[in-house]
């Protein structure tokens, strides 16, 4: 048989080459598919995660607000309570004494204690004379004085022997004067010479004298006359005359006045410098002492100013003021009726001096003072009492507890949906006002 050529593979091949590759394609299908099923399915996972998420999320927040709105609910409720008592005045006036002795505040005694303190003080100044006077000057020189007495002997002068100038001016010696006698050589007398001090009588420059020629006035009428004389070899110099400043009595006593205020007030300065704020400086309980006034110039002396010095002691009564003040509040807490209490913002006390014994260490003080009072009202009693209830509801309670004592009442409760005290006492504020 003859041999067939085929020029295509023959069927069975090419079916079974077909079947491969439908098989293939098919595969290759399917892969396909697979492929493009698992995004989407993944997409679908996605959204329902992300809606649970959310829902959880929303929950819980819707439990967390109906939480809290349960919380503040019953939290948050508040009632503030404000009650102005009526307020009555009590006056009184004491007579008390401030005693160094006593330790304490002593009520039934009308005693309250002081301190006694003591300071030294001392001051000088300079203060201006005002006086007038006359300011002169003596001229003043020296002379030789001669004895040339024939027959020759000495001659002694006492302190205050005068010599006249030819011009007519007197000078004065104010020292013993001895002259040696005169001595002879042959028919030549030789005087006795000796050179003295001497001082013009006034002053003036009228005095300072060219050098002149001197005579002893009292020898006047006596052989002695001629026999001594005096010279001055240089003008006599020093004599002035003009106004000057004179301390005067008034001048000393202005000083005195002047410097005692200044040291007195310097003492009480530092007297004051020694207390605490707390403590009251009695005016009328300081004494002082001028234990030392002075001056070395005297009245009369020409000069312009002159010193003056003034020691004073001074010494004094204080007390605390919160003593007083103790003092004046117990005598009024001793004085209300049962059931007040003493409103201390209205508290006022003041006080003058009687009579005072500084070195003994007493004063007497008249007290003025004066307190509000009001019911006392409890309030954590009254807190209680008003638990649960509205605002009518209080009003009568506070009402019927506290009556006419009491001229406004004011309620507010918080927030703004509360209509009645809280039963927690301590959300239950009461507040007390004064007018």
């Amino acid at each position: 048989m003859p041999k067939k050529i085929y020029d295509i593979k023959p069927p069975k091949e090419v079916s079974k080459t077909g079947k491969e590759s439908k098989k293939e394609i098919s595969g290759a299908v399917k892969i396909k598919r697979r492929a493009s099923a698992t995004p989407h399915r993944q997409k679908k996972e996605n959204h329902s995660s992300k809606t649970g998420f959310w829902l959880y999320f929303w929950v819980g927040i819707s439990i967390i607000i109906i939480g809290v709105g349960i919380y503040l609910f019953f939290s948050l409720p508040k009632a503030n309570i404000v009650i102005w008592p009526r307020v009555e005045t009590m006056s009184f006036k004491q007579t008390i004494t401030a005693d160094k002795s006593a330790q304490s505040v002593d009520l039934a005694k009308a005693v309250i204690p002081v301190q006694y303190l003591q300071v030294a003080k001392t001051n000088s100044q300079n203060f201006p004379a005002t006086g007038n006077g006359a300011d002169v000057g003596q001229a003043s020189g020296t002379i030789t004085i001669y004895n040339k007495y024939n027959p020759p002997m000495p001659f002694n002068f006492k302190a205050g022997t005068h010599f006249m100038s030819d011009s007519g001016k007197l000078f004065v010696a104010s020292q013993k004067i001895t002259i040696p006698a005169a001595t002879k050589s042959g028919s030549k007398i030789i005087p006795g010479t000796v050179q003295v001090s001497v001082q013009a009588v006034e002053g003036g420059s009228s005095y300072n004298i060219a050098p002149s020629n001197f005579s002893i006035p009292g020898l006047k009428g006596t052989a002695y006359y001629y026999g001594v004389s005096a010279t001055s070899e240089s003008p006599m110099t020093g004599g002035y005359s003009g106004k000057v400043k004179k301390v005067t009595a008034d001048d000393i006593q202005g000083a005195k006045d002047v410097l005692t205020k200044k040291t007195t007030s310097d003492a009480v300065t530092a007297l004051k410098n020694q207390l605490s704020s707390d403590y009251i400086l009695l005016d009328k309980a300081i004494l002082s002492n001028t234990t030392s006034a002075s001056t070395q110039t005297k009245p009369g002396t020409i000069a312009d100013s002159f010193n003056y010095q003034v020691a004073i002691t001074a010494s004094a009564l204080a007390f605390k003021k919160s003593d007083l003040d103790k003092f004046a509040k117990n005598y009024i807490i001793s004085q209300i009726p049962d059931g007040k209490t003493l409103l201390d913002k209205n508290f006022t006390a003041s006080y003058l001096t009687g009579t005072v014994d500084v070195s003994g260490g007493k004063a007497v003080l008249n007290l003025d003072f004066s307190s509000g009072v009001y019911q006392n009202i409890n309030k954590n009693s009254m807190a209680l009492s008003l638990l649960g209830e509205n605002t009518d509801q209080i009003k009568a309670t506070i009402s019927s507890s506290l009556g006419g004592q009491i001229s406004k009442t004011e309620i507010n409760f918080w927030p703004f949906w509360v209509f009645s005290a809280p039963n927690n006492q301590n959300k239950v504020n009461i507040e007390l006002k004064f007018q």
